[in-house]
Parts: structure tokens; sequence; C-alpha cells
């Protein structure tokens, strides 16, 4: 059993939760996720690591309640545990050997970008940080955020955060006052990081997203999280989740969806 350690609310139906998995979190890297089954007779739900620590033995993850199983495994609370938490799973993000990157998170998408710019920040790397959210109540990590990059912006769809415009308004706005960037991470909703790509294309800035299907097994073998990148097929759950999004097929990947 995996026992719960932490558990703080983060925004509206969105919570953070510290598990004690020893094994997992000796194992961890930027980028990669767990499946966690609340009980014997629970849906496999496959969560990205948003945070962990090898000495306390202790992975973080975000949850937002928004189906049965996760409204379920929202509901639990400090002390109980969980029955299944495997992993680590997929491909670790490449961070090494980068000086100057943008990381772009969207919504609760925010909570896998941390973990990202956590590493490249402890690599060195001169991190910038783009954050979109619908309105202010939703926005989460900001003292995270903040601790790991050297320049922050946090927009809104509604201005209720201090400035209203989308992540990829901030973004060229920064590329045509002449910042160059080795790399952009975008993680986020499908269409967020369709319209960065389209963006960082045009300015020829290579970009990573972070892909996140619907997913079953987490081993390659149900085939649920397939994507076309490159004009190959791909499982998100073993080739990634990091992908060139110059190369992915968004409109199919949201039609999947």
């Amino acid at each position: 059993m995996y026992t719960i350690l932490e558990k703080r609310v983060l925004a509206e139906n969105i919570y953070l939760m510290r598990i004690h998995a020893p094994r997992v979190a000796r194992a961890a890297k930027p980028g990669q996720f767990i499946i966690v089954r609340i009980d014997e007779f629970g849906e496999r739900v496959p969560l990205t690591i948003s945070d962990y620590d090898a000495e306390q033995g202790s992975v973080t993850i975000v949850t937002q309640a928004i189906g049965a199983s996760t409204r379920k495994l929202c509901a639990l609370e400090q002390g109980d545990a969980l029955a299944d938490f495997v992993g680590p799973l997929g491909r670790p993000s490449e961070v090494e050997g980068l000086k100057k990157v943008c990381v772009i998170g969207g919504g609760v998408g925010c909570a896998i970008a941390y973990p990202t710019a956590k590493a490249l920040h402890e690599n060195g790397a001169e991190v910038t940080v783009i954050t979109g959210f619908r309105n202010k109540d939703l926005v989460i990590l900001e003292e995270e955020f903040d601790a790991v990059s050297e320049h922050r912006y946090l927009v809104s769809d509604d201005g209720s955060t201090g400035v209203k415009g989308l992540v990829t308004n901030i973004l060229e706005e920064l590329i045509e006052k002449g910042e160059q960037f080795d790399e952009v991470i975008a993680i986020g909703p499908l269409p967020m990081m369709k319209f960065v790509c389209l963006l960082t294309k045009k300015y020829g800035i290579k970009t990573i997203v972070s892909m996140n299907p619907i997913m079953i097994d987490g081993t390659g073998m149900c085939g649920c999280c397939r994507l076309s990148v490159g004009g190959e097929m791909k499982f998100a759950c073993v080739d990634g989740p990091d992908f060139d999004g110059h190369l992915v097929d968004f409109d199919e990947a949201m039609a999947r969806n």
C-alpha cells in the first residue's frame, strides 16, 4: 500500500498529493509518469510525476477531479493509502546541455511543466516560464515556478491574473524583443501546444511537447495512446511522452481524444 503523506488543495477541484513510494522516488526523472489504482477494483489512472524526493521516498502528483476515478482519488485524505502506484513510466525529459529555455504550461499541465523547469534550473539553464489559465482561481504552483525560473509570466483568458491573453502572445513578444531560446517546452491542452508549435516553427525554434492521450496499460500493449509523429505511429507511454512538437499531428490527436 502507498500512503498519502500530504494533501493540499491547489485550486478548485485540483489537488496535490505526496505519496510514500520509495522505489519510484529513487528512479523517477522529470517528464515520467505513474499509473495509480485506488483499490483492487479501481481504474488505472495515469498521472505525470509533478515532483519527487528520493531521500524522503515520496512522489508528488497533481490531480484534477473531473471523472469518477479522479473524484474518488481526490476524496482520499492524508493517511489513506493507494493499492497500486506503478512507475516511473515513459522516457525522461532531455534537459542536459540546454542553456536558455522557455517552459510553457497551460492549466493543470503546469504540474507537468514544473519538474522539467526545476531540472533545467538545477542544471544551470536560464529558465523563462510562461503559464496560462482560464482565470485567477485556477492558478497553481506560483511559488514553485518562482523558485526555478529567472523570468516568469502569468496570463489568463479573462485577464483576472493581471494580464489578459494567451501564452503564445507572451512568447512572440519575447522572441520579437530578441530573446533567443535553445528550446521551447510546451505542456498543456492540445490546442495550446499546437499553436505554440505553429509559432515556434515560424521562428525556427526547436519545441518539445508532452503528449498525454488516453492511456490504459502504460507499456505500449493496448495501443490507446498512439500518435502520429513525423508520419510514423508512436506510443506516448513508451516512445514519449515528450516529442518534437513540429512533427506531431495535433489535429489527429485532438480528433482521437
